[in-house]
């Protein structure tokens, strides 16, 4: 199989060359840009598998990048990790509301990034082999096209969000605490990250329209998919 492409978006170059060098040494591909014009440039003629993406770029920050390539269909469900300083506490839930798939928080370990990668390709490329259309309510799933609807329409969902969908309705009608929910849908857990989950509830609610009412906050625990609205 192909290498997997990784564009690394930093300004930094000691930076980018220190991605670089550790995602080319783990067997993936690598492109960068110093700026969010040419991050953008770069995407639209050859497409990546994922994108790591520092929030504070020169011309177009990673915050509006985000925004722009969620607007287009080409590039709506294509996982983005964003890079942020330790206390932009509100740019990061901000990154997530836009649909990044996660965030690292400088200083960061190489090892620990290449590992939020390599998770959330592995979601973002479930195999067909292991297709399953379930129906629950007005919501359909269909695991091998990654698509969801709601009352036969489209619900548009990044890749984490499908899985974390996917995940609460196979554990229909029971609790799972956001540290599960890291286990199982990020692949990982790492102290601090419980906030990455409920931003994710809280725009999956609001995809699933009515629906998203059946994902009910367990207060002290964690969430829960109802039976029905």
């Amino acid at each position: 199989m192909e290498p997997r492409k990784i564009l690394i978006v930093e300004d930094e170059e000691d930076i980018a060359s220190l991605l670089e060098y550790h995602f080319q040494k783990a067997g993936f591909r690598t492109d960068k840009a110093a700026d969010g014009e040419s991050a953008l440039r770069l995407v639209e003629s050859r497409t990546p598998d994922l994108i790591i993406l520092d929030l504070m770029l020169p011309k177009v920050d990673g915050l509006d990048v985000c925004k722009l390539l969620r607007r287009e269909k080409k590039t709506q469900n294509l996982p983005i990790i964003m890079l942020t300083a330790r206390g932009d506490e509100v740019d990061r839930v901000l990154g997530l509301e836009l649909g990044a798939d996660d965030y690292v928080v400088k200083p960061f370990s190489p090892r620990e990034l290449i590992l939020r990668a390599r998770a959330i390709l592995k979601r973002a490329n479930a195999s067909d082999e292991e297709r399953e259309v379930i129906q629950t309510g007005a919501v359909k799933i269909d695991t091998g096209s990654h698509k969801v609807w709601v009352l036969e329409e489209e619900a548009t969902l990044t890749a984490t969000e499908f899985n974390l969908l996917l995940t609460l309705v196979r554990h229909k009608g029971k609790v799972l605490t956001r540290d599960r929910l890291l286990d199982l849908v990020w692949d990982y857990h790492f102290d601090g990250y419980a906030r990455t989950v409920d931003t994710h509830i809280r725009r999956l609610r609001q995809k699933l329209g009515n629906e998203g009412s059946r994902i009910e906050t367990v207060w002290g625990v964690g969430y829960r998919f109802r039976e029905s609205v």
